[in-house]
């Protein structure tokens, strides 16, 4: 079964993989099933995180018990809906823990969600694969905390490097007022320098503000070279379209927490020329036909379509890799969390839809700096940044 834990897994590999699992199934279990837990901001102001994440591990599981399921046993997972609140991810947390007894969890959706659910997995010593992307989920490292979401300190190193071969000089930031925005203005802050960036102004806004006209509007005073929003929906389309109306004609470059359709549907055409880095699932179609990851991501592409019909984002990968790590790791293992949980941190080259996965006992996010792309709104869809 070593191979299991670092074989790259695209569409029927993986189906071969579990075709393995299957005939080293004893009979008698056949019918018992391994839970996984999931917490995901299904409905409220996150929804756009959280509903393609739901449906991409409905989706996972269904997959891999059409194929037989992992030894013999199938899939079951139990989803709760967090609505973006810590509170309530901590009490579903604990349900998923302490009565549904599944062998991890996926998620939450938010970076606030995930902190608060953090010490309850860690007391109950269960593996927890974070879809959010704030540093200090796995900074520093905590044995059974994993996340699949790509760093804010890729993402903040790659509008910087792309900053520098545009001579932008001075940046000013406006970042939401949560642990997300506080993970990425901690990041544009200190990454400034080795970049040869001054920040000249620095601005926030609360994440259910309607208007942040003020906030620009004293940006514009400071006269950056470009300005920076740092935030997930609605804030940034709203920034969008205020900086549209104040024709500040600054370039205005945005997260990865906005790298979904959700983002172009609520800023309309103000969004027009805005560039932001994300996983290469944007613009999978525009990648060249040998790169490594388009496989894997085109597979989940078509897969999600087929299903769902359309709202294919890089949030419903994070799920999807999620799944695809416990799935490969749990092969074997009798449903030991602990040797799950050994198996994570050791599972090396596992090409997913956010990049290729190299974990270790010092990295529980396994990502590198190519699981980022440069992109730019253009015509109203996206596209790479030349």
């Amino acid at each position: 079964m070593e191979r299991a834990r670092s074989v790259k897994i695209v569409g029927g590999v993986l189906l071969a993989l579990l075709a393995v699992c299957w005939m080293l199934a004893p009979a008698a279990v056949a019918a018992e099933t391994y839970k996984i837990g999931g917490l995901f901001s299904v409905t409220g102001p996150a929804s756009f995180l959280g509903d393609p994440e739901k449906k991409s591990m409905e989706m996972f599981a269904e997959m891999v018990n059409a194929a037989g399921g992992i030894n013999g046993k199938q899939l079951e997972v139990v989803i709760y809906d967090t609505e973006a609140d810590p509170t309530k991810a901590v009490s579903f947390a604990n349900k998923l823990i302490h009565s549904d007894k599944v062998l991890a969890i996926i998620g939450p959706s938010t970076t606030p969600a995930t902190m608060a659910v953090i010490p309850e997995v860690e007391k109950a010593n269960i593996p927890f694969i974070s879809c959010a992307a704030g540093n200090k989920i796995t900074l520093p490292v905590k044995p059974y905390v994993f996340k699949t979401a790509q760093s804010d300190i890729q993402a903040v190193a790659t509008i910087y490097a792309y900053m520098k071969t545009q001579g932008i000089k001075k940046v000013g930031l406006l970042c939401v007022d949560d642990g997300f925005g506080q993970s990425g203005k901690e990041q544009l802050l200190e990454q400034a320098a080795a970049y040869g960036i001054t920040v000249v102004a620095e601005e926030s806004y609360g994440k259910t503000d309607p208007d942040m006209t003020a906030q620009l509007t004293k940006m514009r005073l400071a006269k950056p070279d470009a300005i920076v929003c740092w935030g997930t929906n609605p804030g940034p389309a709203i920034v969008a379209r205020n900086a549209q109306q104040l024709q500040l004609n600054i370039p205005l470059y945005m997260s990865h927490g906005v790298a979904s359709p959700k983002f172009i549907q609520l800023a309309g055409d103000a969004c027009e020329g805005i560039m932001l880095p994300s996983g290469k699932i944007a613009v999978a179609g525009l990648l060249p036909d040998g790169q490594h990851q388009k496989p894997v991501l085109m597979d989940y592409i078509d897969r999600f379509n087929a299903k769902y019909g359309s709202g294919v984002s890089g949030f419903g990968g994070y799920a999807w890799d999620g799944m695809n790590i416990i799935t490969q790791a749990l092969c074997g293992t009798n449903g030991d969390k602990a040797v799950l949980r050994d198996r994570i941190e050791n599972m090396k080259g596992l090409v997913g839809v956010s990049g290729t996965f190299n974990f270790s006992a010092v990295e529980h996010n396994g990502l590198g700096s190519d699981s980022f792309v440069m992109i730019k709104i253009q015509n109203g869809t996206w596209a790479l940044v030349d």
